[in-house]
């Protein structure tokens, strides 16, 4: 899909926002969701929750049938509960998570050496196993693409060189990013991102 304007990316955090208040609450979704045409398209997207910058939960789609808006809403939800590194997000925490955004790409297949580090995220699937990273997840720890795909690669709970095995799919996808905090910065004190006051949450 086309690039989001600042608009279309303070509706997301803010469907982001109260689908976590929501599920943090309530355990549910929020009752109606926006009917932008762009946010309408089918889209993935993952939502990356973080508390005094670390990270506390991430989870999302790369490949879905449903609306960009709706892979937000239900990510923002799953993220908040059922991220298995985590415990369930409590309503203590909200004031102080920060919700990033990423919005993918189509995925296709790319040769390691095409792989560009902070560009570029990452499946890798062997048999039965898979595993995403995000792109700027090489950018946080400073990984070239050979690190970048090892550390798929353990995550995925194969080899740190099972990328180099036959029967190895690497695929790519590029990502629009974006947070309450950068985009807050962005658009000054009077963006309309919703009040983290009012909080009520895997690659």
């Amino acid at each position: 899909m086309s690039s989001l304007g600042n608009r279309e990316k303070q509706l997301l955090l803010g469907v982001a926002r109260r689908a976590l208040v929501r599920a943090v609450e309530r355990g549910e979704l929020p009752d109606s969701l926006p009917q932008e045409p762009c946010l309408n398209d089918t889209a993935g997207a993952f939502v990356t929750l973080r508390r005094q910058g670390r990270l506390r939960a991430c989870i999302g789609q790369i490949e879905s049938t449903q609306s960009l808006v709706e892979v937000v809403a239900y990510s923002a939800k799953a993220a908040a509960l059922e991220d298995p590194r985590f415990s369930p997000v409590r309503p203590d925490e909200l004031a102080e998570i920060d919700i990033e955004l990423s919005i993918v790409s189509r995925l296709e297949p790319i040769a390691p050496d095409r792989i560009e580090p902070g560009r570029h995220g990452l499946i890798v699937t062997k048999d039965s196993r898979r595993a995403v990273l995000l792109p700027q997840v090489a950018t946080e720890r400073g990984w070239g693409a050979e690190r970048f795909l090892e550390e798929t690669c353990v995550k995925a709970g194969l080899q740190r060189d099972a990328w180099k095995t036959p029967g190895t799919l690497i695929q790519g996808f590029t990502a629009e990013v974006f947070s309450e905090s950068n985009l807050r910065s962005e658009v000054g004190r009077d963006a309309k991102i919703g009040p983290k006051s009012s909080y009520s949450v895997s690659t």
